[in-house]
């Protein structure tokens, strides 16, 4: 990896994004290296949880539209756009599709992309000295990275469109009481906490998290019936699992169980 640091530790594996000159802005190639580590960690049975954070200063600033390796748009008119923006949409939806459960550690800076690839992860954890910005319109752009479908699930209407039609910038504080992350954290507190809720989940069983994680995901698509049914799925197949299994016998024995994803 070029643009991204990438760590593997007693089931958590921790990306940084790795332009702090940029305040982490995105290139092209940063895309594609967070693609394939994503892929790589949900190829990998040691891999339970991942973290996403920024070196430096920021979590992420953004795409970085100065980036001559991935601008096409310099040379390809509106079908370099497309290209472009095609990248940027597949790695926001692989992101979304990652089955193991991710959480956000914004250390700084989060807008635009940066502010959308932070909400596309599972919980959000932010320094108190974070801030944050649906920054598009001040740059002239549109809402991208996810976020026209993100925000109004995670926000309600009303308030994404305060986000995004104003561009305002907002602290942590802010950002808590409207809910856009789930806690506020001391900065210099923030990987340990982070650390210690990644290795909490590490320890529970993968594929019941899975399954819990895509349920949750369709909920706003699917009615009563169907999420019942798809429960009802979820749990036949939980109820065959050896995980469960030991979840029965470590509640009877006294213990913590030992869950290995089988």
């Amino acid at each position: 990896m070029e643009t991204l640091l990438v760590e593997r530790d007693n089931g958590v594996v921790t990306v940084t994004l790795n332009r702090p000159h940029k305040l982490n802005a995105m290139t092209a190639r940063m895309w594609n290296e967070l693609i394939e580590v994503l892929d790589e960690a949900e190829a990998d049975r040691d891999a339970r949880a991942l973290i996403i954070t920024g070196a430096g200063e920021g979590f992420c600033s953004g795409a970085d539209l100065t980036d001559v390796e991935g601008n096409d748009a310099a040379v390809g008119g509106v079908g370099g756009v497309w290209r472009r923006m095609r990248l940027v949409g597949a790695a926001a939806l692989r992101l979304h599709d990652f089955p193991k459960p991710t959480i956000a550690a914004v250390n700084g800076v989060a807008v635009g992309a940066g502010l959308n690839l932070a909400l596309g992860c599972d919980i959000v954890v932010a320094s108190d000295r974070a801030r944050f910005s649906e920054i598009f319109a001040k740059r002239g752009l549109a809402v991208d990275y996810g976020g026209s479908w993100l925000l109004p699930r995670l926000l309600g209407m009303h308030r994404a469109k305060e986000l995004v039609l104003m561009a305002e910038i907002i602290d942590a504080v802010e950002a808590d009481r409207i809910g856009l992350v789930n806690r506020v954290v001391p900065h210099d507190d923030l990987m340990s906490r982070v650390r210690s809720m990644a290795e909490r989940i590490a320890s529970l069983p993968p594929l019941q998290l899975a399954m819990s994680k895509k349920l949750l995901d369709q909920s706003l698509a699917v009615s009563m019936a169907q999420a019942l049914e798809a429960e009802g799925v979820a749990q036949t197949v939980s109820f065959q699992s050896k995980d469960t299994v030991e979840a029965v016998l470590a509640f009877a024995q006294k213990r913590e169980p030992h869950f290995t994803g089988e």
